[in-house]
């Protein structure tokens, strides 16, 4: 049973979070796991004065993904941002990529998740994932989200991200917070139980 994480991350927060997720989903007996990150569309002189272009070293060995590596798999987990309440530009880009495997019908009956980040508590997580589902539901995808059986969601002994859509880390608004172990062990109960979705759904 073969699952792809692919994410964005400007300053390294959703790449945290993908290894989180990762870990998780490969708890479960039989899953292959590989992650990707789609194309950077900022100029390398803005990121290079945003502080993201060093930030991004810690990825930069991740590959590249292409529309067609989402057709080989039993599900997907994308690893979204917010920008403004909605999927960052990025994202948005690479899925407006993906008609062709939407004509053949390449993704119906795929799990499809998403985990996102904001930069404050209220900044979107929940519409940015919501969003996202959107676009996995025209392609045909099984959306599995993260449900209550994960408790931590109801914590409040710190702020944290996460909600029955999807995990979700707070990064704070000058990026300096990273994700929380609460936030992380969400990650990976949210890769644990997207691949146990699939390989169900898979039959093996």
């Amino acid at each position: 049973m073969k699952l792809k994480i692919v994410f964005y991350s400007m300053y390294g927060h959703i790449y945290k979070m993908t290894e989180a997720v990762a870990e998780g989903a490969r708890e479960v007996e039989g899953a292959e796991v590989e992650i990707l990150q789609v194309a950077e569309l900022v100029p390398d002189d803005v990121l290079e004065k945003s502080g993201a272009k060093k930030a991004r070293e810690a990825f930069a060995h991740i590959p590249v993904a292409k529309p067609d590596d989402l057709a080989d798999v039993d599900g997907v987990i994308f690893g979204i941002p917010t920008r403004f309440g909605n999927m960052c530009a990025q994202m948005r880009n690479f899925l407006d990529q993906t008609g062709g495997l939407w004509a053949k019908n390449a993704l119906v009956g795929k799990v499809g998740s998403v985990f996102t980040s904001t930069a404050t508590q209220h900044g979107g997580q929940e519409t940015t994932i919501i969003c996202s589902y959107v676009t996995l539901l025209h392609h045909g995808m099984v959306i599995v989200g993260m449900p209550y059986t994960e408790t931590r969601q109801f914590t409040l002994d710190e702020i944290t991200g996460g909600s029955p859509y999807g995990a979700g880390t707070i990064a704070a608004g000058d990026g300096s917070r990273m994700p929380s172990d609460n936030e992380l062990a969400m990650a990976r109960f949210q890769g644990r139980h997207v691949a146990t979705i699939a390989k169900k759904l898979a039959g093996v």
